[in-house]
């Protein structure tokens, strides 16, 4: 890795609790919050009323302290000779995003993989799976302009208009985790209504080399890697793999170098493609539950207990990792690895990890054939 950029949480205020956040996070609100299992489904009409939207605020204290976890990472990696980027800060004063159909509260620029794919000398913006975040690349344009001015192609895919009716219910109508408690089955109508439409992440993406395994979920995903599979076809093999979870690949599988992967559990292995089944792997060891800062009963978790599987290869060698996860580290280490540890305190609190909060660049390497 060359260069790489670092996630913001600054002017961090509150979550917003809204369909396309409840879906996004759904297995986490349905698994990980006992005491949350009801959902917000918020009517079109109740929003033009003024009601239908929940801000749930987050701790001053815990924002401050992941700023803090944010520039210890951002100094490792410099300190390793890795060149770090920041994206634009959050105003202060940004408190909404208004579109045409729906408005939304802003959220800063910390989860900076999600958005962004990058292929070689190809920026890709995804079209984002949540309101709050739907303008969150802009917060990236002076970086990506100095890349295209460098050579760098960039390429926007289709931005979602995001009406109730955008959204495929199917996995949360389906999924053994659970589902909402109001029934979802008739979305409130909007006159910007076109039906089912792309909504994509980049964190879906597990990239090696010339190839790209993509988890789908819902048809809005399948849709959007249609579309990824017209615009590389020739460049890129894209594979598709379903419902590793509800979203994100990057907290199920990741590759730590070629050969070898860090997994969840051998489950995953099994849905992989069969090239990737024969590489090694590690089992990531079951966290304790001493490895959490414990919250008071209204905070809302977003990530599973395995959030810690989110770590970030700098090299073939080297890992970065939470250094609250001691037997992930000894796991890791057991394979020869090189292991970093980085502290990293309210993970569950913000919804990623290392890998979530950073965005790659400029790393060495090509369109490798590593699966035939």
């Amino acid at each position: 890795m060359h260069e790489v950029v670092v996630g913001s949480a600054q002017n961090y205020v509150s979550h917003e609790r809204e369909l396309s956040f409840d879906l996004f996070f759904h297995d986490n609100l349905a698994q990980d919050n006992p005491v949350r299992s009801e959902w917000y489904y918020p009517r079109l009409t109740a929003r033009r009323e003024g009601s239908g939207r929940q801000r749930l605020p987050v701790a001053r204290r815990y924002v401050d302290e992941l700023n803090e976890d944010l520039e210890g990472l951002a100094d490792t990696l410099r300190a390793l000779g890795v060149t770090v980027h920041r994206p634009l800060q959050l105003p202060p004063d940004t408190a909404e995003v208004t579109t045409p159909a729906w408005s939304a509260s802003v959220v800063p620029p910390l989860n900076i993989r999600d958005n962004t794919l990058i292929l070689g000398d190809e920026i890709i913006e995804t079209p984002p799976m949540i309101r709050s975040r739907y303008f969150e690349t802009q917060f990236l344009k002076p970086l990506f302009q100095d890349y295209f001015r460098d050579g760098a192609r960039w390429t926007t895919m289709p931005r979602p208009l995001m009406t109730d009716a955008s959204f495929d219910l199917s996995y949360v109508r389906t999924a053994t985790a659970g589902g909402p408690t109001e029934p979802v089955e008739e979305p409130q109508p909007s006159p910007w209504d076109v039906g089912v439409e792309m909504m994509f992440d980049a964190a879906q993406c597990l990239r090696l080399g010339r190839d790209i395994v993509v988890n789908i979920a819902t048809e809005n995903h399948a849709l959007a890697v249609t579309w990824l599979e017209r615009h590389l076809e020739g460049r890129f093999r894209v594979h598709r793999v379903h419902r590793l979870s509800d979203s994100h690949i990057d907290s199920m599988v990741l590759a730590l170098r070629p050969g070898l992967l860090l997994v969840r559990s051998d489950a995953v292995v099994d849905a992989l493609p069969p090239a990737l089944r024969r590489w090694d792997r590690i089992v990531a060891p079951a966290p304790q539950q001493d490895s959490f800062p414990r919250y008071d009963d209204d905070a809302l978790i977003l990530t599973s207990p395995f959030i810690d599987l989110n770590v970030l290869s700098v090299d073939p060698d080297t890992v970065l990792v939470n250094e609250a996860g001691p037997e992930l580290i000894r796991a890791l280490e057991a394979a020869k690895l090189t292991v970093v540890p980085v502290r990293h305190r309210h993970r569950r609190l913000f919804g990623g990890g290392f890998h979530c909060f950073t965005l790659d660049t400029v790393r060495d390497g090509g369109p490798e054939d590593y699966l035939t």
